[in-house]
Formats: C-alpha cells, sequence, structure tokens
C-alpha cells in the first residue's frame, strides 16, 4: 500500500466494520482468543493481557501490506448505525518476495458465529487486499477437520488446490490449501 494514500480502514459491511484493532479492544479480543475451541485451528495460541495490549497496540498503528509481514484487522459488529463490539479479526500476510500474493487467515467469537458475519467481514478483507493491497492472489490454509472454514472459503469462491500432509501443534494432520485470484 502507498503511504502517501489515506488508509482505507474502515470499511464498512451491512453488519460489520473492518478497523484498526485498539488497545481499547483489549477485553473483547481476549474474550475470544483465550477461548480453547476459537483457537483449536489457529497459528496463534493464547497470550496473557499484556502480551495482548501490546500486540493490539502494534496493529493500531502498523502499515499494511508490507512484504513479509502480517497485519491484524479488527471485525467490529455494527450496532444502531454505530459500531458495536470487536468480536474477531482477519490477518493477512503479504508474501515476502512476492507482493502480489498474499495469505489470509480470520478468528471470530463463538457467540457470533453461525451467522454469517465471518463470510461478509472476509469477503470485505479479500476486495479490500485486492483493491487497496494490489494483491493478485490470496491463499488460506486450513485443517481438513475444520468445516465451518472449509465451508466459509468455498462460499467466497476459494478453490481447495492441494491437500497436504502437515504437523500442526506437534500433532500430524492435513491441510488444505485454498486460493482466489483478483477479479479482473
Amino acid at each position: 500500500m502507498d503511504p502517501e494514500r489515506p488508509d482505507p480502514l474502515p470499511i464498512a459491511t451491512p453488519r460489520t466494520t473492518l478497523r484498526r484493532l485498539s488497545p481499547s479492544d483489549l477485553a473483547d479480543f481476549q474474550a475470544y482468543r483465550t477461548d480453547p475451541e476459537v483457537g483449536r485451528w489457529q497459528g496463534w495460541t493464547a497470550t496473557g493481557e499484556a502480551v495482548a495490549r501490546l500486540y493490539l497496540a502494534q496493529n493500531a498503528r502498523c502499515p499494511l501490506f508490507v512484504p513479509g509481514e502480517w497485519f491484524q484487522v479488527g471485525i467490529a459488529l455494527r450496532a444502531g448505525g454505530g459500531e458495536g463490539p470487536l468480536i474477531g479479526d482477519i490477518g493477512i500476510g503479504t508474501d515476502e518476495h512476492d507482493p502480489g500474493l498474499a495469505q489470509i487467515g480470520f478468528s471470530l467469537n463463538r457467540q457470533w458465529q453461525g451467522q454469517g458475519l465471518a463470510a461478509e467481514a472476509v469477503a470485505a478483507a479479500c476486495a479490500f487486499a485486492f483493491r487497496d493491497g494490489g494483491i493478485r492472489r490470496l491463499c488460506a490454509i486450513t485443517d481438513t477437520r475444520n468445516l465451518a472454514s472449509i465451508r466459509l472459503l468455498e462460499r467466497l469462491g476459494f478453490e481447495n488446490e492441494r491437500t497436504l500432509d502437515a504437523v500442526f501443534r506437534g500433532e500430524p494432520c492435513r491441510e488444505h490449501h485454498f486460493a482466489i485470484e483478483a477479479p479482473r
């Protein structure tokens, strides 16, 4: 992303807002990031409040779409025409060698799962990456047992390009590698 351009965040969808994380999100962030079920398939692990507060502060001001780096955007619920609580986050990591390639991942508070909110937010994040980040191809990797994420990715048009054996948190597993191309 061009540092001379204004920050493209926040981005409103009908029911959510994609926005920068903030240290004031600590309680909402920890509510889902310390839930073992939410973290079950994630590359991150739960952290204490001090580490989470630092993480939120860093993501509140980090540059977007830097080759070789990840950034997180918050998913806030829209409520009564304004912004409600933080209910999840989406990570986008730009490839170090080819900044047109990126990986996407997402987490959503269990209380808000199963309502289409993650699909709505992830679709907006994909459009944001293609439009503002110059990304031409987004990838997503998920454990073959993570059926909710598989359904979400398929619903958004991601294609499963391959399934590979992997080791996750010291245990053997299989992972689907999904991808979607930027619209032409």
